[in-house]
């Protein structure tokens, strides 16, 4: 026959820390008083009374100049209150990641929002829950949270914040919360399960399939560690709870050739091993897996210092925090701005729960049994290694740029401030380098010196390297008639220079406008977005001649298309000659008043009746399109008058 141990049976970090809580406030001298049994677990409680601790039910129980302590499992805000009021000392050995649904739930009153306790309503951890909002509801089964959606009408509209005890199964959890998503419409959900539950439930599930028999050790009034032997139960058919060796029974085990030991969060590794013990005796089996209990004890006794790396599993992600579970008996944390070195990333958009991750240890805070972790920290001594790599590479990089300063601008890389001087900036001399601050730029590593932390970087180098690229894709592929978007970069008397994407083509001020203008500042301004088109391009001299004024934009097209003989139009006088006035149709199209049509009585000169400027209605008589010539007449108009008035 073999025996196996569960690798995660017995203490979890939170009840682990709790009992050396005890245990050191009574090493103290201290009359010391449990609040409640300190764990699920009469032999453990049976030991601390003989070490003088005693346990009270209520806190009116607490007498001056005791020392109370709160069980792992964690009580109702008005219970400090009531502390308080007694005048005693507190010991808080509340398990952290209970205490952070506390703030959960305590942060949904504030919002108003009714909290949706996942959990068993008789358990002291849930009425410990319960009372850190003024509302909530317990629900032990999805089925349960049906009834009650069902009977109230308006729940689909309630605003729900929902968590569970940290011993909840995970099926019970995944249950509700696939159901609760379906239902309610403003809902926050906050997965609360304790990741050492979690993984001792599945490592019960995993060796009660295996197993002809399991063993599954603990206080049966443990509510955690009656979910295991129900787990256990659903994959064996042998399945057998005790409180200690003692209740072991050779009769139980005939003809089975493969047995598991499990061990609920409250049940100290000394009886596990008794029982591992006994187990082997009954069974004579020469081969104890001793190194599980080694593995238990490296585990509660396991100590971290500040600047250590380790390496721990994602448990929850909160709304302040990523809780971390470093396999010891401290509880990791990871601050929200010590999860990355980009602010505006959301640590749920990096993280995951069950995620493996490794993090530097900022802070170790014994008497609380936490850990303050950073992500952001060994990330950035990682940068370090990577930034001489880019150098050597010349690998173009991501930064933000923080801050502009007389020298340059400073930019951030992975949490590594770069100094990139004005001459690398990529802007010209004189240019708005302020601007650039809160800009997400590329840029190359061009120096790293890590002892005095300084770092050089170039974004005209990675502008150069574009520009080189743009320039041979463009003299690769260009061809008369190509059309391109391009931006005005500077202008002279004859043209404008374009730069089309890394390279510059003029336009000559003919080519700008069908219009006579006296410069190009008359179309265009240095900056400007226009379309332009080659005309013609000498790849040896590499120049490029550029046309902006197309067919669409030219003035007699557009007066051909909108225009016809009969027409009526307004007309401005631009210029009067002896034979008559010329006015503008359009912009760039005139048209002639002949004298003898200006008006309806024989006149001397044109500007006996007119005046250049001014604005008259006139009618087209003819257009000549091969030669680009227009008749008008204002004599029509005013005989027509004549005529209806008749």
């Amino acid at each position: 026959m073999s025996v196996r141990v569960a690798k995660t049976a017995g203490f979890c970090f939170g009840v682990s820390r709790a009992v050396e809580m005890v245990e050191k406030a009574a090493g103290e001298g201290r009359h010391v008083v449990t609040l409640g049994p300190i764990i699920h677990n009469r032999h453990v409680v049976d030991k601390f009374r003989t070490l003088g601790v005693e346990v009270i039910d209520t806190p009116d129980q607490a007498r001056p100049g005791d020392t109370v302590i709160i069980r792992s499992h964690g009580v109702a805000k008005a219970v400090y209150r009531k502390l308080e009021e007694q005048g005693v000392e507190v010991i808080d050995a509340t398990c952290p990641f209970v205490k952070r649904i506390h703030g959960i739930v305590e942060q949904a009153e504030r919002e108003g929002r009714l909290a949706l306790i996942i959990g068993t309503a008789s358990h002291p951890e849930v009425e410990g829950i319960a009372g850190w909002c003024g509302q909530c509801r317990v629900f032990e089964s999805k089925e349960a949270l049906q009834d009650w959606t069902n009977s109230h009408a308006d729940s689909k509209n309630l605003a729900i914040c929902m968590v569970c005890q940290t011993t909840s199964t995970e099926f019970l959890w995944k249950s509700c919360v696939d159901f609760a998503k379906k239902q309610f419409t403003n809902l926050k959900i906050f997965d609360t399960i304790c990741k050492a539950t979690e993984c001792r439930q599945n490592e019960a599930a995993e060796l009660s399939q295996s197993c002809q028999a399991m063993v599954v050790v603990g206080d049966p009034k443990s509510s955690n560690t009656g979910r295991l032997a129900m787990i256990c139960r659903e994959h064996c058919e042998h399945v057998f709870l005790v409180d200690n060796a003692a209740e072991l029974r050779a009769e139980d085990f005939c003809g089975v050739s493969d047995v598991g030991i499990t061990a609920g969060a409250s049940t100290p590794a000394w009886i596990i091993k008794e029982v591992n013990k006994t187990m082997s005796e009954l069974t004579n089996v020469e081969a104890v897996q001793e190194e599980n209990f080694a593995e238990l004890l490296e585990q509660s006794i396991k100590t971290l210092n500040t600047g250590d790396k380790v390496k721990g599993i994602v448990t929850a992600i909160g709304n302040t925090e990523v809780q971390v579970d470093l396999g010891a008996k401290h509880a990791g944390y990871i601050p929200y701005d010590e999860v990355s070195t980009d602010p505006s990333v959301k640590p749920e958009d990096m993280l995951k729960v069950g995620d493996e991750i490794e993090v530097f240890v900022v802070r170790v805070n014994d008497q609380e049994g936490t850990v303050q972790l950073s992500k952001k920290k060994l990330d950035g001594l990682k940068v370090w290694d990577d930034m001489a790599a880019w150098v050597e590479n010349k690998v173009t990089v991501e930064g933000q740029i923080t801050e502009e300063n007389k020298g340059g601008l400073v930019a951030n890389v992975k949490g590594i401030r770069v100094f990139i001087p004005a001459s690398q900036s990529g802007i010209a001399k004189g240019g708005d380098m302020a601007g650039m601050v809160g800009k997400t730029v590329q840029m190359k590593i061009t120096e790293v010196n890590r002892a005095r932390r300084r770092v050089i970087g170039s974004i005209r180098a990675v502008n150069a390297e574009a520009r080189k690229a743009a320039q041979e894709k463009i003299w690769s592929e260009i061809e008369v008639g190509k059309k391109y978007h391009g931006v005005v970069k500077s202008m002279t008397s004859y043209g404008a220079f374009v730069d089309i994407g890394g390279v510059d083509g003029m336009v000559h001020v003919s080519e700008l406008s069908w219009n006579r203008i006296k410069t190009p500042a008359d179309v265009v301004k240095v900056g400007d977005e226009i379309d332009v088109y080659v005309i013609s391009f000498d790849t040896e001299k590499h120049k490029i001649s550029l046309g902006y004024k197309t067919a669409e934009m030219n003035p007699w097209n557009q007066f051909m298309t909108n225009y016809a003989v009969g027409d009526v139009v307004d007309a401005k006088i631009v210029k009067l000659m002896t034979f008559g006035a010329f006015a503008e149709i359009i912009p760039g199209v005139d048209g002639l008043i002949h004298i003898s049509q200006i008006a309806d009585r024989r006149i001397g000169k044109p500007e006996d009746v007119l005046s250049e400027g001014q604005e008259v209605k006139v009618k087209i008589n003819d257009i000549d399109a091969e030669n680009k010539r227009i008749s008008l007449s204002i004599r029509a108009l005013l005989e027509e008058s004549e005529e209806d008035a008749e």
